[in-house]
């Protein structure tokens, strides 16, 4: 059993391993050899009243191909589907989510739209992040109007739309030629938010090329946004310690010389004085030597895609380092973007 998720159950036979994952009453078999999952499987149909669908190919919306290159996720048909409910499947397309010149706020003189299908726009969109990372800031953005939205909200949402049309085959691909080496991003627009004025963070862990995790969130410095991320670094070390994967000291790549240098003084003095207690865990564990903060260009910054719109060319440039490519796209693109060990396991795959 996983000792961070309890639904993780792991076998290992020899020089192969089994993964058992249990999500309510559907269980994915994975593992580096189809016949010790098919083993497994029979198994478990004798002790079970259970039916082994097969190869898997379709899992809670996500559709997934399986390659001998790698694995391609993605929700092509519910974007279809998404796009034919709101009326859109015909709109001109838009090679963004969001114009750089765009400035939301409350609008509080504006038109008012109908809150219940704005709501389920949002709603809808929400989910297709599952796969597309690359739309996660800017329908963040506008899921806070959701209780008074405006046209000019709607008009935004409605270019969301127009942008999963122009990328309707896009999902995350996972490379067996990635690296397993473990690497987070974190990054802050400063006072970004014009509601408020709060800083937009968000952060993205990696093993090798391959996405793992996002997050994006409203908070009040970069520091606390590098400490979001070594939350949740400690956590995927954590479990893939059940892999039986270990690691040295994990590198978190960040944009601001003054967040990385609070993080390693342990001097407390007037600039760090707001910061909440809780979040000097991020200095403990780099003196523990559990992670590590390292300046990282502006231009390199992948986290950058998650906090703030983007011109054409960088909007690309970095939706391709975070894996987000289109089924027909050479996925040769995105490799070697971030430096690693070479993995040497045979590869996965995975069976409903």
């Amino acid at each position: 059993m996983g000792s961070v998720d309890k639904t993780l159950f792991l076998l290992k036979h020899g020089k192969y391993f089994l993964i058992v994952q249990i999500y309510v009453d559907d269980i994915i078999f994975g593992g580096s050899s189809h016949a010790l999952c098919s083993k497994f499987s029979e198994q478990m149909s004798r002790e079970f009243e259970m039916s082994m669908i097969g190869e898997l190919q379709f899992f809670l919306g996500l559709q997934i191909r399986q390659t001998p290159q790698g694995t391609f996720v993605h929700q092509s048909k519910y974007t279809r589907d998404l796009l034919r409910k709101f009326e859109m499947a015909d709109a001109s397309p838009q090679m963004t989510p969001m114009s750089t010149s765009t400035a939301l706020d409350a609008d509080e003189d504006g038109k008012e739209v109908d809150q219940k299908v704005y709501r389920g726009m949002i709603g809808s969109l929400i989910y297709l992040t599952a796969t597309r990372p690359d739309i996660q800031f800017v329908v963040g953005l506008c899921a806070c109007f959701q209780a008074s939205p405006r046209e000019s909200h709607r008009t935004a949402v409605k270019r969301i739309l127009r942008y999963i049309k122009f990328t309707l085959e896009f999902g995350l691909w996972y490379s067996l030629d990635s690296s397993l080496s473990l690497l987070g991003f974190s990054d802050s627009d400063h006072a970004g938010c014009r509601i408020d004025h709060k800083s937009t963070s968000s952060t993205c862990q990696f093993l090798g090329t391959s996405l793992s995790s996002v997050a994006t969130s409203t908070c009040e410095a970069e520091y606390v946004a590098i400490a979001s991320c070594c939350s949740q670094i400690l956590w995927m070390l954590a479990t893939l310690r059940d892999y039986g994967l270990s690691y040295g000291r994990v590198s978190i790549l960040c944009d601001s010389p003054s967040a990385i240098s609070v993080a390693k003084n342990p001097v407390l003095h007037s600039r760090t004085k707001q910061i909440d207690v809780r979040y000097h865990f991020l200095r403990d564990n780099y003196e523990k030597g559990m992670i590590d903060i390292v300046k990282v260009a502006s231009e390199n910054q992948v986290a950058d895609i998650l906090t703030k719109p983007l011109d054409l060319e960088n909007f690309n440039r970095l939706r391709g380092k975070l894996g987000v490519v289109g089924e027909g796209v050479d996925k040769a693109l995105i490799k070697g973007e971030i430096e690693g060990l070479k993995c040497t396991e045979s590869g996965l795959s995975f069976w409903l």
